[in-house]
């Protein structure tokens, strides 16, 4: 029963469903008519079209029909509407409206209503939701619109600001060439003043001197003419007096003239009287002649080979124990017993500057050198005496750099850290030696091997004599002596070190670059390192002024030098000066601290400040320049 049921309320639903259907198929020229059982929604499963109107047969008629639309579809009216499913609907509904389950179709077809409305509400909170996310999207899309809108401002606004400072700049820019065109015109104008007033004044001094001239003239012309005047006057009165006084004066020197006259007369003949009895005496006497003539002849030939014996033993005794000639400065002596007490004494100096040196952190003395270069020097003063101590060959030096860098300095301390004695001669004395450099240049050598410690052996502007023998102007006598140097230098020595100094070492030969085992180079001073040297400088010549030193015959013999008191001199002051000095080396500080003292005792009170230490500073660097400038235009000139 419940199947048949079942089967009843489908097929009526299907055949309402097709009828709903039916419906919706409706032509645009055919008439639109709503269900009267249509909701408020408009669905299809409630509303039912109305049913058809009754068709009644027309009579014929004899007057023509009116023209009719084409129905192609003959189950369609002439309007376009199919009323069929709305008649099987209509049908539905009257058996289902007198079938038993009537209620139930409604029940179903109000469920299914129920749930098309819950479906649609499904699907518009789903449409929301896909809503509130194009929104969600939309505000993000704006959020980014704006944070581009906003980095674009501001990079915009950089934009101005770089180009406003660029405005700025470039104002300023041209108000300083503007300030600067307007100074050089003011300087011009200034100089061409000072030049006119330079030229009034000249003017009026040769004018001054003109006037003065014509006045010392015409002075001196009167002088003249008084002394002229004068001395006539005297002339006459003198002539007249000595007229008056001649004839005593005349008998006053005639009695005078006769009596010396018979003194000497009476002299010379005594002293003649005992001539001649000696000499009739030696000549009488044949043995007094001889004894008289071997005596003076021997005591002439004993004069005369005294000298020159004297001259022979001493050459000899110079060649084979002095100091070569071409040696400027050396740690031995002239002579090996001279310079004891000295050396004794220089020893003991070093003591205490290596004392001192250690006190101030500096272990290598006064010489203030680049570190990596002061600890390259330390390194090879270590192995050469080493080198000394196992009995191996030494190390040739070149030592090259601008004047003034402590290329020889270095080499003294570089001998006194390894225990050496150093002698020290210029390449410019080998020249004027002429054929003689090349026995000078054995005899240095020779006397160099005589050292019991070795010796450094340091040439100083080596490449006045070392130069390439391919030089036009070198002469035979300096290719002699470079020759020679080549001959003993060929082997590596157990006894000299060879240190070449140069500030060219382009120009030296290639032979005598290939005996250098180490290469040095010393360059300008740093700023750290004009630092400690204006420092060291300060303490020598400025600090350690008028202290007097120890000794007994420096009290006495020695004027005592007055102290200079330092005033605010501060190590910031150092480094100012230091950092002004640029292109300074070593030497010209020195001498610019020289120049500092000077200025100070220059002053009344021998004081040095800030404002004198600056004023020499200035003074300085500025004559530096001057000086390098007038370098570069000879340069360029040549």
């Amino acid at each position: 029963m419940s199947r048949s049921t079942t089967t009843t309320v489908t097929g009526l639903l299907s055949a309402l469903a097709s009828a709903t259907f039916g419906v919706e198929h409706a032509y645009s020229d055919g008439a639109f008519n709503f269900s009267p059982f249509s909701s408020s929604t408009a669905s299809p499963s409630t509303s039912t079209p109305p049913p058809p109107p009754p068709q009644t047969p027309q009579p014929p008629a004899a007057t023509p029909e009116p023209s009719r639309a084409r129905n192609d579809y003959p189950r369609t009216t002439s309007a376009g509407f199919d009323p069929e499913a709305l008649e099987r609907g209509a049908k539905a509904l009257r058996e289902i409206s007198s079938s038993s389950y009537a209620k139930k179709v409604f029940e179903v077809i109000k469920k299914q209503e129920e749930t098309r409305q819950s479906e649609l509400a499904a699907k518009s909170a789903e449409f929301k939701a896909l809503q509130a996310q194009a929104e969600t999207e939309r505000q993000k899309v704006v959020y980014d619109e704006q944070k581009k809108l906003a980095q674009q401002q501001a990079q915009i606004k950089s934009q101005m600001a770089r180009y406003e400072d660029e405005l700025a700049r470039k104002r300023m820019q041209a108000e300083n060439e503007l300030h600067r065109a307007r100074n050089q015109e003011l300087v011009k104008m200034q100089e061409e003043s000072s030049m006119r007033q330079e030229a009034a004044r000249r003017a009026t001094e040769e004018q001054i001197q003109a006037q003065r001239r014509q006045t010392e003239r015409e002075k001196a012309e009167i002088e003249r003419e008084t002394i002229r005047v004068r001395s006539m006057a005297e002339a006459e009165g003198r002539a007249h007096e000595a007229k008056l006084a001649e004839d005593v004066n005349r008998r006053m020197l005639v009695e005078r003239a006769n009596a010396e006259r018979e003194k000497w007369v009476a002299a010379i003949n005594t002293t003649f009287d005992h001539i001649g009895g000696g000499l009739r005496a030696i000549l009488t006497d044949q043995n007094k002649l001889v004894v008289v003539v071997g005596g003076v002849t021997a005591l002439a030939a004993g004069v005369y080979t005294t000298r020159e014996g004297a001259k022979v033993i001493w050459s000899y005794v110079d060649r084979i124990l002095g100091q070569p000639s071409l040696i400027r400065e050396s740690s031995r002596g002239k002579y090996p017993w001279s310079g004891m007490f000295s050396r004794t004494m220089s020893t003991v100096s070093r003591g205490a500057g290596k004392y001192s040196a250690s006190q101030r952190g500096n272990g290598f003395g006064d010489v203030v050198l680049n570190p990596s270069l002061q600890k390259r020097i330390q390194q090879l003063a270590s192995a050469t005496a080493n080198t000394k101590s196992h009995q191996a060959p030494f190390r040739n030096m070149l030592f090259y750099g601008p004047p003034g860098t402590g290329k020889t300095m270095a080499a003294r301390e570089l001998a006194r850290k390894s225990g050496l004695d150093y002698a020290l001669m210029t390449g410019g004395d080998v020249a004027p030696l002429g054929s003689q450099a090349v026995t000078k240049i054995h005899q240095l050598f020779d006397w160099s091997k005589k050292s019991k410690k070795g010796l450094l052996l340091f040439i100083d502007e080596a490449d006045a004599f070392l130069c390439e023998r391919n030089r036009i102007y070198m002469s035979e006598a300096q290719r002699s002596a470079l020759n020679a140097l080549l001959f003993r230098t060929g082997d590596q020595s157990k006894d000299i070190v060879l240190a070449l100094a140069t500030n060219r070492p382009g120009d030296l030969d290639s032979a005598v670059a290939d005996r250098i085992d180490e290469v040095l180079e010393f360059p300008l001073p740093g700023e750290d390192e004009r630092f400690k040297i204006l420092k060291l400088y300060l303490d020598k010549y400025i600090a350690q002024a008028g202290v007097r030193k120890s000794g007994f015959f420096s009290h006495l013999f020695c004027r005592q030098q007055q102290k200079i008191e330092i005033k605010g001199l501060t190590d910031d002051i150092l480094r100012e000066a230091a950092a002004k000095t640029d292109g300074f080396s070593g030497r010209e500080i020195a001498k610019l601290m020289a120049s500092v003292q000077a200025a100070v005792y220059g002053t009344e009170n021998c004081v040095l400040d800030p404002n004198l230490f600056r004023e020499v500073v200035d003074y300085k660097v500025a004559e530096h320049q001057q000086r390098r400038k007038l370098a570069a235009n000879e340069g360029g000139n040549a």
